[in-house]
């Protein structure tokens, strides 16, 4: 296996990492109005992510400066193509967290309901657009021969794109609904068991629909039995969180978001953007990579530090792993 290929399943790995940690805390964010009936549920929830979820980002920072060093090309065709999308995930990623630092401090019923609206809004924009971005990924887009995607906005929204961003969307949001049920106790996390059989009723046929027609149009092979996976899992995920087994609930929904991670990416490779202008003008991995020596670099780099952060992470979740009640909320002051 060449370096290139090393690099894309190391920028792969990134992303679902990212997929998985941090959907589950765009889930939260999402639910914020629909579980959190007064303030001190809705601190709960946020308590509940409260020292992780700026942990979770870096797997984002990690796999853009990955995929800018890796494969440059690659960066470069995404934002030519994705600005407007970029754009709009960066804007509510800076609103979602200062509304995390800012919401409590004034004393003003007023004033947490408009952070709690940043919080919603900057936690479904990148749930929705993620799913947007890496469909249209998939779809392939009309490109030139300098690899420059010629691609309005409009051009995004076909069918299977927006199919796309329903499924991250829904996907995150029962992700984050389980995740609710085994890190809170009380009116919580019975209201989330609920929440997670109904986002169920959505998140499984877009699965189904959305796996099902990237399979047919870009199949691999080996993905199908991942594919499977995952929607099993989804469903075997729900279930699970009704019955009160939220540790088993979290599993299968992690898994879940990773087995569709795992399809998109193996159905990416090689062709990491086909060209809709002229096939032959589509971007391969090959064609995106830097240089042997950039790669060697990076992969030095990669072997000593990634083991750090990767413990450090874990050491943060173990740290945090008591669930969040009503009881551990200081009145407001």
């Amino acid at each position: 296996m060449d370096l290139q290929t090393i690099w894309f399943l190391a920028i792969a790995v990134l992303w679902t990492g990212y997929f998985v940690l941090e959907g589950f805390d765009f889930g939260v964010g999402m639910l914020l109005p629909v579980i959190g009936r007064d303030d001190t549920d809705r601190r709960v929830m946020i308590n509940s992510i409260g020292p992780v979820w700026d942990g979770n980002e870096v797997w984002l920072i990690t796999a853009i400066g990955a995929t800018f060093a890796a494969f440059p090309a690659w960066y470069g065709s995404m934002l030519s193509g994705f600005y407007v999308p970029f754009l709009a995930i960066v804007l509510a990623l800076i609103v979602r967290g200062v509304a995390f630092e800012y919401r409590g401090k004034v004393d003003d019923d007023r004033w947490r309901r408009r952070w709690d609206v940043a919080i919603v809004v900057g936690s479904t924009v990148p749930a929705l657009a993620w799913g947007l971005i890496f469909a249209n990924l998939l779809r392939g887009l009309p490109m030139g021969e300098n690899h420059v995607v010629d691609a309005g906005l409009a051009d995004m929204l076909s069918p299977y794109a927006l199919l796309g961003a329903l499924v991250t969307g829904s996907l995150f949001l029962l992700h984050g609904a389980v995740f609710l049920s085994l890190k809170t106790d009380g009116p919580v996390r019975v209201l989330a068991r609920a929440v997670a059989l109904r986002a169920a009723v959505v998140a499984v046929p877009a699965l189904v629909g959305f796996l099902g027609t990237t399979l047919a149009h870009r199949p691999t092979g080996w993905t199908l039995p991942v594919a499977v996976i995952a929607v099993v899992t989804l469903v075997v995920g729900a279930g699970l969180a009704g019955r009160g087994r939220e540790g088993w609930a979290f599993a299968s929904t992690a898994v879940s978001v990773l087995g569709t991670s795992v399809v998109i990416f193996g159905s990416m490779f090689p062709v990491l953007i086909p060209s809709t202008t002229d096939p032959a003008l589509s971007l391969t991995v090959a064609g995106a990579a830097s240089g042997e020596y950039t790669l060697v670099v990076m992969s030095w780099i990669a072997l000593v530090l990634l083991p750090f952060v990767i413990g450090y992470q874990a050491w943060s979740y173990w740290v945090f792993r008591r669930r969040v009640t009503r009881a551990h909320i200081a009145p407001a002051h």
